[in-house]
């Protein structure tokens, strides 16, 4: 019997899971140093959906000093970026940084595993400057097993609001991303409501940063890519919108709206709560 590839996957999320890569990664903070390795690992605690970055300690400009900072559990449901980086879901030690005096309070953890005893994991948030190779990093590390491409499209989207066309295109780009539902994105003259800009943004590790805007009734309910990252150059000044609060037809058929099939999936198999 053929097993689907999703299914395997989220048959792994509740292990402590590593991946090695031979990119380049530097760290900073300001003007200092924090490590600059050859040697990362890839981590994903259990049931946390994005990586982090662990390097050797070998690799690090300071020493480590058991954490100022309390651990706490990790909820019992996925962990996606907003998770803390506090909130661990294996067994390890937390700890700090010390460099050139300065005390880097709970930045790292050092998983209780064999394959990583050398390693320690570092809070990507904690410090303003991640590199691999020379190319800034944003959001989070990027996993090497999660893509995002973008296609232009012929198909017809047309997006209602309570029945009322707010954008129709026939020229949408269309984005596919690994386990998240597929997005419409539209150039701004085929939007056919006001949208005013609002105070909101997001980063995306693969996509970049994010303005918002909001429409009549409706907060942050769009948003485009002004400076889009590489590899989803395509998206540059495009509109896109949260059409889980919208009605959506793609060549006159109405789509369900949009959820993640993939957390969906998740929380079904191992009972785990939506939030907490």
């Amino acid at each position: 019997m053929s097993t689907k590839l999703q299914d395997l996957f989220f048959g792994s999320m509740p292990l402590l899971r590593h991946e090695p890569t031979e990119m380049r990664i530097r760290v900073t903070d300001g003007d200092v140093e924090i490590a600059d390795t050859t040697r990362a690992m890839l981590v994903w605690e259990p049931r946390r959906i994005v990586p982090s970055y662990a390097v050797p300690v070998g690799d690090l400009r300071g020493e480590l000093a058991p954490s100022t900072v309390e651990s706490v559990p990790a909820p019992e449901r996925i962990l996606d970026p907003g998770t803390p980086f506090a909130a661990h879901s294996c067994a390890g030690e937390a700890v700090d940084l010390v460099v050139d005096g300065k005390r880097f309070a709970g930045v790292g953890f050092r998983p209780q595993d064999e394959e990583l005893g050398e390693y320690v994991v570092l809070d990507f948030w904690a410090f303003d400057g991640w590199f691999g190779e020379d190319e800034r990093l944003v959001a989070h590390p990027r996993d090497p097993y999660h893509r995002v491409d973008a296609r232009p499209s012929s198909r017809t989207v047309r997006l209602e609001a309570d029945g009322v066309v707010i954008a129709e295109s026939k020229h949408p780009v269309l984005v596919f991303e690994t386990h998240l539902p597929m997005r419409y994105y539209l150039p701004p003259q085929d939007v056919l409501v006001e949208l005013t800009p609002s105070e909101r943004t997001t980063e995306c590790a693969y996509k970049g940063r994010a303005s918002y805007f909001s429409a009549a009734g409706y907060t942050d309910l769009a948003w485009s890519y002004p400076e889009p990252l590489d590899g989803a150059t395509q998206l540059a000044g495009l509109i896109a919108f949260l059409d889980d609060k919208l009605d959506v037809f793609v060549d006159g058929q109405r789509r369900e709206q949009a959820a993640s099939p993939a957390a969906a999936l998740f929380r079904d198999r191992f009972g785990l709560k939506d939030d907490g």
